[in-house]
C-alpha cells in the first residue's frame, strides 16, 4: 500500500538556509547582534551569576543547532524527554516555558519554514495517519474549552498547549526523518539517550541519600521541586527502598520512559546490524533493566515484559531466552543487596491489589467510571471535575481519556492507535532486517506504552508533556521507518 505526501529520500538533512545563517553572521549587522547577545550574556552573569552564563551559552549553541539541522533537533528534543524534561527557562517572560517545549516548537518552526522556503525540494508529509491525528487535537480542544465552559484557566491552558507540541512531535519526524541513515541516526540517539537517563537513575540511588537531594533541588533554578516528595520511596516512607527516579520527578513515569526505550533496545540486540555494538547494547540494556526495576514501578515491569514477549512471538525467538536470563539476573542483582524479598512481595501484592497505592488506584477507576458514566460522549474536559462528588484524575490512560474526551475521543484515540499497527504491520514484507528491527522496535516500544497504560495515565497526562511526545515521537519514528520502505520501492 503506498504512502501518499512523500518526501524525496534525496532530500538533505540539513535547512537549505544553513549556509545563509552562517554568512550573516559575518556581515554588519550579524557582528552587532552577536555583540548584543554577548552583553546580554554579560548583564544575566553580573545580576544572577556565572551559571545563569553558562546557561545562556549553552542555550544560543542548542538555539543555533535547531536553525540549521533538523537531526541536532530532533537530539536536543529526545536529550530533554530523557535527562530533562520538567526543565524550564531560569527566568519568566510573562510565562515560563518549558525547555522541552522550546525545543518541539523550535523543531516544528524549522522544518515548516524548509517546506515554505524550498517547495521545489520538500513536500508536506502527514501519512495515512496524518489527518485523523488533527482530528484527535481538534477534537481534544473541543473538549477542552466545552469542559471549561467557554475558557481555560492559564494553568491549564498552558499544559495543554505543551500536550499538543508533544502530539505534534509525530509529524516532525516523518517529515524530518527522510533516508535510512537519519532514521539509523534518530534510533541509536534515542536508545544512547534513554540509557544515560537510567544510568544517571542508578547513581542517584547509590549515592547517599542526602547527596542526591542536594543534586535533584539544585535543578530548583530551572523549574524542578525543592522541597516535599523530591527523593521517592517505596510507600513513601523515607526509611523504606528508594526509587529510582534520575531528574522524571516521578518513578512510575520514569519507569514507563525506560519500558519504552528498553523494547527499542531489546529488537536491536538479536539482529544481524544493530545501531549499535552488539555488547554495547547487551550492557545497555542491562543498565535499563536495572534502572526499571529500581523504580518499583509494577506496570513499567508489565510493560517490558510485553514488549519482550511481542518481539519474540512476532519475530525474535532467541529472546525467550534473553527474557529468562534478564529475570534470573535481575533477581541475583536485587537479593545481592538484600531487595529481592521486598520486590516479589511488592509485585505479589499489586497484581492482589493488597497494598494501599492499588487500594487507591481501585477508587480512581470506580470513580473514573462514574464520570464517564455521568459524561459519556465528551467527557469533562481537561480541568477539575464539574462535580463536589467527582475528581478527575486517573492511573490509567484509557480511563484518563475516557473521563476527559468521553467514549467518542477514547475511541478516536483507540482506532488511529490500531490503524497504526495496522499501517506498519502491512509495511514489514517490504523491509530488509534492519529496518524490520527498527520497525518491530517501535511497535514493541508503543505495546510497552499501552501496557503501561493500563494502570498508569502519563502517556495522556498534559502535565506530563514529554510522556505524550515520547508516545507519539515513538509513533512518528516507526511511521518514517514504513514509508522510506514506500519511497525505495516508487525509486527502484
Amino acid at each position: 500500500m503506498a504512502f501518499a505526501d512523500q518526501t524525496p529520500p534525496t532530500a538533505r538533512w540539513r535547512l537549505p538556509a544553513a549556509d545563509d545563517v552562517r554568512h550573516s553572521l559575518t556581515t554588519p549587522a550579524g557582528a552587532a547582534l552577536l555583540a548584543l547577545l554577548a552583553g546580554a550574556l554579560v548583564g544575566v552573569g553580573a545580576a544572577f551569576g556565572p551559571l545563569y552564563i553558562a546557561a545562556g551559552i549553552a542555550a544560543l549553541g542548542a538555539a543555533y543547532f535547531l536553525l540549521t539541522s533538523t537531526m541536532a533537533g530532533i537530539v536536543v528534543v529526545f536529550a530533554i524527554i530523557t535527562l530533562l524534561p520538567f526543565g524550564t527557562l531560569p527566568f519568566s517572560i510573562g510565562i515560563t516555558p518549558t525547555l522541552l517545549s522550546l525545543a518541539l516548537a523550535g523543531l516544528l518552526l524549522v522544518w515548516l519554514l524548509r517546506i515554505l522556503a524550498r517547495s521545489d525540494q520538500y513536500d508536506l508529509t502527514l501519512s495515512p495517519l496524518g489527518l485523523p491525528i488533527l482530528g484527535f487535537l481538534g477534537f481534544t480542544f473541543f473538549s477542552l474549552v466545552l469542559g471549561a465552559g467557554g475558557l481555560p484557566d492559564t494553568t491549564t491552558l498552558h499544559n495543554y498547549a505543551k500536550f499538543v507540541l508533544g502530539v505534534l512531535l509525530y509529524f516532525s519526524l516523518i517529515n524530518c526523518i527522510q533516508s535510512r541513515a537519519q532514521a539509523r541516526f534518530v534510533l541509536r540517539a534515542a536508545i544512547l539517550l534513554g540509557s544515560a537517563a537510567a544510568a544517571l537513575g542508578l547513581v542517584l540511588v547509590l549515592l547517599p541519600d542526602e547527596l542526591s537531594l542536594r543534586l535533584l533541588t539544585a535543578l530548583g533554578r530551572i523549574g524542578y521541586p525543592t522541597d516535599g516528595r523530591v527523593l521517592r520511596y517505596v510507600e513513601d516512607d523515607p526509611d523504606g527502598l528508594e526509587r529510582a527516579i534520575a531528574t522524571a520527578v516521578d518513578p512510575n513515569s520514569f519507569g514507563g520512559m525506560l519500558a519504552l526505550v528498553g523494547a527499542l533496545t531489546a529488537a536491536q540486540i538479536v539482529i544481524a546490524k544493530p545501531v549499535l555494538p552488539r555488547w554495547v547494547l547487551i550492557g545497555l540494556s542491562g543498565v535499563i533493566g536495572l534502572a526499571l526495576l529500581l523504580t518499583f514501578s509494577r506496570a513499567a515491569l508489565f510493560g517490558i515484559i510485553f514488549a519482550a514477549i511481542y518481539l519474540a512471538t512476532l519475530r525474535y525467538r532467541r529472546l525467550w531466552w534473553g527474557m529468562g536470563a534478564a529475570i534470573v539476573l535481575g533477581l541475583v542483582l536485587m537479593a545481592s543487596v538484600g531487595i529481592a524479598d521486598d520486590f516479589i512481595e511488592r509485585v505479589a501484592e499489586g497484581v492482589q491489589f493488597r497494598d494501599q497505592a492499588q487500594q487507591m488506584r481501585l477508587a480512581e477507576y470506580q470513580n473514573a467510571l462514574n464520570i464517564i458514566a455521568r459524561y459519556p460522549f465528551f467527557g469533562i474536559g481537561f480541568g477539575a471535575a464539574p462535580e463536589i462528588d467527582l475528581v478527575a484524575g486517573v492511573s490509567s490512560i484509557y480511563l484518563t481519556i475516557g473521563q476527559r474526551m468521553g467514549l467518542i475521543g477514547l475511541a478516536a484515540f483507540l482506532a488511529i492507535v490500531a490503524a497504526w499497527f495496522v499501517l506498519t504491520l502491512q509495511a514489514l514484507p517490504r523491509l530488509d532486517e534492519e529496518r524490520a528491527a527498527w520497525l518491530l522496535g517501535c511497535q514493541a516500544g508503543l505495546v510497552a506504552a499501552l501496557a503501561v497504560g493500563l494502570a498508569d495515565h502519563y502517556f495522556f497526562n498534559i502535565e506530563f508533556s514529554h510522556m505524550v511526545a515520547l508516545f507519539w515521537g515513538c509513533m512518528g519514528l516507526g511511521m518514517a521507518v514504513a514509508m522510506l520502505a514506500d519511497a525505495e520501492a516508487e525509486h527502484t
